[in-house]
């Protein structure tokens, strides 16, 4: 069972109240992107030039950019780098979703089966395996269309499964203790969802059965309090609906709505600011299950923090983390996220098929126009 991708049937069906509302855009799709409303800090040449590009694109354009050898991210901790799997994985799915960079997440996918980056990443399966890393990868094969049952070696539905607890919780087997989550468990969910043998029923009543008395979801399972959190519930409403339990998940959606900030994203729960990444997660569970207008109220939040054509042509296109700007050290995993808000499609109807090879630029005027 996948999520209705949202399209131009949303402009026919709400086609005046969004011209009125001005803030509202249809999500893009692969095939045929709306055009964009322009940033709040557009001068009216860039607005027009803007309102011809793709926003969803030139995010994700931008942020094949930024990949090391056009394959990879990197983190660097004390002086020391790190291959950053997880991000790249992040990367490879808002490609998807955007439907371009194809030769950028086709390397990326590559990097991710050579032996000591996916074992590095995964765990190697008798010592130490994590659930969310795993679930993660393999809904990424799913998306990229390769073989998951025999990726860099490793079998990675037969692994996830091996980590299920008789309780339905998927759980971590690590020396350094378990750290798995609502989005380790959502993501496998998703990702088990797509497998011949789909999710196991167990997995799927689990997470039903953590949502919080307020109908959201936390992110740490088993605490004395439970606490709903946007992300978890972002993440938790997608796996529900994918998995067929519509309740749960329309629960998790209300509290989302209500959770909404004034400025229309979203953000930790308590501290009163929104941010690209949660925003972008909730716009993403919004908009795949027909939430138009809070949806779009999200993906507007987004759509402001994008870099416009003022913006330094390194940085055009990229998402900034909050209102307070672009900053290189939090706009890249804001960008991986806010793409999927801007695309608005849910992660279980997310593919890579069909995407386009390139990776867009923001479409600005020339200096002479």
């Amino acid at each position: 069972m996948t999520l209705t991708r949202p399209g131009r049937r949303i402009s026919a069906l709400l086609g005046g109240l969004l011209l009125a509302a001005a803030t509202a855009i249809v999500p893009a799709t692969a095939s045929a992107a709306p055009a964009d409303s322009a940033p709040t800090n557009s001068t009216p040449s860039e607005a027009g030039s803007i309102l011809s590009g793709n926003r969803t694109q030139a995010a994700a354009g931008w942020l094949a950019r930024q990949l090391v050898d056009g394959e990879r991210f990197e983190a660097t901790f004390d002086g020391v780098t790190y291959p950053d799997q997880g991000l790249t994985i992040d990367a490879i799915l808002a490609f998807a979703a955007a439907g371009v960079a194809e030769q950028n997440a086709a390397k990326a996918t590559t990097w991710l089966a050579r032996p000591e980056i996916l074992s590095g990443y995964i765990g190697d399966g008798a010592t130490n395996a994590y659930a969310g890393a795993t679930a993660k990868l393999l809904l990424a094969t799913e998306v990229r269309g390769v073989n998951p049952s025999s990726f860099g070696g490793v079998d990675l539905p037969t692994r996830l499964r091996s980590l299920q607890q008789p309780s339905g919780r998927f759980t971590d087997l690590s020396p350094w203790g378990d750290y798995s989550n609502a989005f380790s468990q959502s993501l496998a969910l998703l990702a088990l969802d797509r497998s011949p043998a789909g999710a196991p029923a167990g997995a799927v009543d689990f997470l039903a059965g953590a949502r919080c008395a307020d109908g959201g979801f936390p992110l740490d399972f088993g605490k004395p309090t439970c606490t709903s959190d946007a992300d978890s519930t972002a993440i938790s409403v997608q796996a529900l609906a994918a998995t067929g339990r519509p309740q749960e998940a329309a629960a998790g959606l209300n509290w989302l709505v209500g959770h909404q900030l004034a400025d229309g994203g979203f953000g930790t729960p308590g501290a009163g600011t929104s941010n690209a990444n949660s925003t972008g997660l909730a716009a993403q569970a919004l908009l795949s299950s027909w939430r138009v207008l809070p949806g779009l109220t999200a993906r507007h939040f987004i759509t402001q923090r994008q870099v416009p054509c003022s913006g330094t042509p390194a940085t055009r296109g990229a998402i900034a983390y909050d209102a307070t700007g672009f900053d290189p050290s939090t706009a890249t995993r804001a960008t991986a996220q806010a793409v999927l808000g801007l695309a608005g499609t849910g992660f279980a109807g997310l593919s890579a098929a069909g995407a386009r090879p390139d990776a867009p630029n923001l479409h600005c005027p020339s200096p002479t126009s």
